[in-house]
């Protein structure tokens, strides 16, 4: 009798525990939604303020370009002042966003959106080629980073699955693409690994965030065209031969902006001298070869490259060079958009080469060349099926993966985690 007793008793105090354990994970997920919805209502407006002013800016530099570009020295000098008189606790940025996720530094302080929002749009009205989604990652990042700092809940991923969720809120609030903000939340802090634990807040602060955006006026793009497409004998080796590139072009974007940062410090050792001197030579050069194509986002050669436009051999080099040199020496902004651009316009050069669908082969570039280059590639997969079409699907994944396979396992995000069981074609990486 004790000895059953003894069982039974012990099977009540099993079920009992993991019926408290099955409640506080409960509750804790409720806890989770619901500030996600939180964050991303917050920053989907945030992201509709920065994205619709930057419009603002980059339309009012194109339309005088000579009144604006001239001076991104001063604007550098500017941004550094601000950073190094009030803001070095900020100065990180997206670094100070990947520490928080992965539970390596403290909360992140609230005064970094303004810091990062200010000095892109300088960034930009003076002609510094940069993109725009490092702004929005670190909004929602900070922001969930803030909110993870205020619950009061008893779960050691707080701060990691909170600003996760700010991130993709970011992200999809930026982009109005949801599901690919959400993979790429969950997939850049490890490369070969999804943060699950943040999956479901995730998917609701993106969500909430894009519908928000999108009511307060940031504008989506969209490319709809109706292409018929097969892997045949004759496209195949056109379509393996542009994802390889898309990937060598990504990779090798991650690496030299890595490599451009570490020896542009040591070359100009003053912060002040290195971001004048930076500023001064994207100035000349931008003015000198057509008028500031180069500078800011790169929707205009996105826009030529899906419109039928002029696309050159050497805008998607120059373009990677000008955003290289534009955030190597200091300057703030992201990167992607740029990478949109680069993608788009090799694309376009390939499909021309090759007799292949101009404006297919830009889409798979557009993508691919971001997921080489983020070192992700889910978030690129998603990111084509959102802009261009659920119907091609199966092109993005396999031109994305060929991509991932050929980037040197490289990435913009110098703090990225890396799986050592990652499958790499080629790989720099130690």
């Amino acid at each position: 009798m004790k000895k059953n007793n003894i069982i039974i008793f012990s099977t009540d105090d099993n079920s009992g525990a993991e019926k408290a354990s099955f409640v506080r994970t409960l509750f804790d997920s409720v806890i989770f939604c619901v500030c996600a919805l939180i964050i991303g209502i917050i920053t989907g407006g945030a992201d509709a303020v920065f994205g619709i002013v930057l419009l603002k800016i980059t339309d009012i530099r194109d339309s005088a370009p000579y009144y604006f570009i001239p001076f991104l020295a001063f604007a550098g000098l500017i941004i550094y002042f601000i950073y190094d008189r009030f803001g070095k606790e900020v100065s990180q940025g997206m670094s100070l966003i990947f520490e928080r996720a992965q539970d390596t530094a403290k909360i992140i302080k609230l005064r970094l959106i303004p810091f990062v929002t200010v000095s892109t749009w300088l960034t930009h009205l003076f002609g510094g080629s940069a993109g725009r989604e490092g702004v929005a990652v670190q909004i929602g990042g900070t922001l969930g980073s803030y909110v993870a700092e205020k619950i009061k809940i008893k779960n050691k991923n707080t701060a990691k699955i909170l600003t996760v969720t700010g991130m993709a809120a970011g992200f999809g609030g930026l982009f109005q693409t949801p599901i690919a903000a959400v993979f790429f939340a969950t997939e850049v802090l490890c490369a070969g690994k999804l943060e699950m634990s943040a999956f479901l807040p995730a998917l609701i602060a993106a969500y909430s965030a894009c519908y928000v955006s999108s009511y307060l006026g940031l504008g989506k793009f969209t490319v709809e065209f109706d292409i018929e497409f097969h892997i045949t004998t004759e496209t195949l080796i056109p379509f393996c031969i542009a994802a390889i590139l898309f990937g060598l072009i990504g990779g090798g974007f991650a690496l030299a902006q890595k490599y451009a940062k570490k020896y542009s410090k040591k070359l100009i050792t003053n912060p002040y001298l290195r971001i004048a001197v930076g500023g001064a030579a994207v100035s000349v050069f931008s003015l000198l070869l057509y008028n500031g194509r180069y500078s800011g986002l790169g929707t205009n050669i996105i826009s030529a490259a899906f419109n039928n436009e002029e696309i050159y051999y050497w805008d998607f080099i120059l373009k990677l060079v000008f955003t290289i040199v534009t955030l190597s020496v200091g300057f703030q902004g992201g990167e992607v958009t740029p990478l949109f651009a680069i993608g788009a316009s090799l694309g376009v050069i390939i499909a021309e080469m090759t007799g292949m669908p101009v404006l297919l082969f830009a889409a798979f570039g557009y993508c691919a060349v971001f997921g080489a280059a983020t070192n992700t590639l889910l978030a690129p997969i998603f990111i084509g099926a959102e802009v261009f079409g659920y119907k091609y699907i199966p092109f993005f994944f396999a031109a994305c993966t060929i991509a991932y396979m050929f980037n040197g396992n490289n990435s913009i995000y110098s703090l990225q985690k890396r799986e050592k069981d990652q499958l790499k074609i080629i790989s720099f990486s130690k």
